[in-house]
């Protein structure tokens, strides 16, 4: 038996997902051959994730086996970036480093991922805050914060253009996309700020270099989420589903059929998506249709009923059989309305 491949449970743009993916790509371990990546939407975590991890947060990597009996579950992403270089590290990002170099990497990553993360967090996204504060004034204070730590940074990187060397560490690759969302946030700023005259060009190599690119596009980080077998879907137009949020619950069954007509809703498995996108709605313009993502036991506590049937027609032992709602959706059981387009139009 072929041994199952590790699943990383991954959001394209969070840091802390870039840095895992950065070491696992840099251990040679590939999506697909090596390990099956799930990207998840932060607005919809899939059942599965939450199952591994209840923190529910990216990355999140299940090694299935892992040397024992039972899957061994990484739900931090400097675990999951040693447990990728444990393995492989060409590199040497971990490899060959003095015990008081790896205590310094800690001690790095310890204030990245503390009160440096708390003052970005705070600069870039102060609506998220609002109960500490005025918006403006506490972007300010924690911009100015998080500079303090940035200039620290910038006194150690040493001869050739890395924290602790001439080589790049655990510790680099570490901070960097923090670094680069702290940019992100205000770029002539940062560009203009004194005091950070080794920091740009150490994070100018990481924004040009192949590493980044790698992680940020496919196979790495894919665009529309994973979708999970334990959610059910339905390919809705547009403005019928603009017309179901307003009405508070959705009534059309197909393309041209009403829950009326049909008496029930079509729904789809993960699997069987691509295929009713082709057959139905392959002539639509981008944009034109959106794919529901359909919370089964929001559907069982509104007290519905999903079958599984054979559509109309068709002999009903040999025909695939579909998901089908005997009911109107409620808009809330929806947990994600994302745009689609058919494999035919991409």
């Amino acid at each position: 038996m072929a041994e199952e491949r590790p699943v990383l449970y991954s959001f394209r743009r969070c840091p802390y997902a870039i840095r895992a993916r950065l070491a696992l790509a840099g251990a040679g371990l590939l999506p697909g051959p090596d390990l099956e990546l799930r990207e998840v939407s932060l607005k919809a975590r899939p059942p599965e994730l939450l199952v591994a991890s209840a923190k529910g947060t990216v990355p999140v990597l299940v090694a299935a086996g892992d040397g024992s009996a039972a899957a061994a579950v990484r739900d931090e992403s400097l675990a999951i970036m040693h447990w990728a270089l444990e393995r492989c590290d060409p590199q040497g990002w971990l490899e060959g480093w003095s015990a008081a170099d790896r205590a310094r990497m800690t001690e790095l990553t310890a204030v990245n991922d503390g009160p440096f993360k708390h003052h970005l967090d705070r600069f870039k996204y102060p609506e998220r805050f609002a109960a500490e504060g005025p918006a403006a004034p506490l972007r300010a204070h924690h911009r100015a914060a998080g500079l303090v730590n940035l200039r620290d940074w910038n006194t150690r990187l040493q001869r050739g253009g890395w924290l602790l060397g001439p080589r790049p560490c655990l510790a680099d690759w570490a901070l960097l996309p923090f670094v680069r969302q702290f940019r992100l946030a205000d770029p002539a700023g940062f560009d203009a700020e004194p005091g950070l005259e080794l920091l740009r060009p150490w994070l100018q190599r990481f924004l040009d270099g192949p590493e980044l690119a790698a992680v940020m596009t496919t196979p790495w980080a894919e665009r529309s989420p994973w979708r999970s077998p334990g959610w059910l879907y339905h390919l809705a137009l547009r403005p019928e589903w603009q017309q179901a949020r307003a009405a508070g619950e959705y009534r059309r069954s197909t393309r041209g059929r009403s829950l009326e007509d049909e008496g029930f809703i079509h729904l789809s498995a993960a699997h069987q998506v691509e295929a009713t996108a082709s057959r139905f709605y392959a002539d639509l313009p981008v944009g034109g249709l959106l794919l529901l993502v359909v919370d089964p036991q929001r559907l069982a506590a509104a007290g519905l009923t999903v079958r599984w049937e054979a559509p109309h027609g068709s002999a009903a032992s040999s025909a695939e059989l579909f998901p089908h709602l005997h009911g109107p959706l409620p808009v809330d059981a929806v947990v994600l309305a994302e745009s689609f387009a058919p494999v035919s139009a991409r």
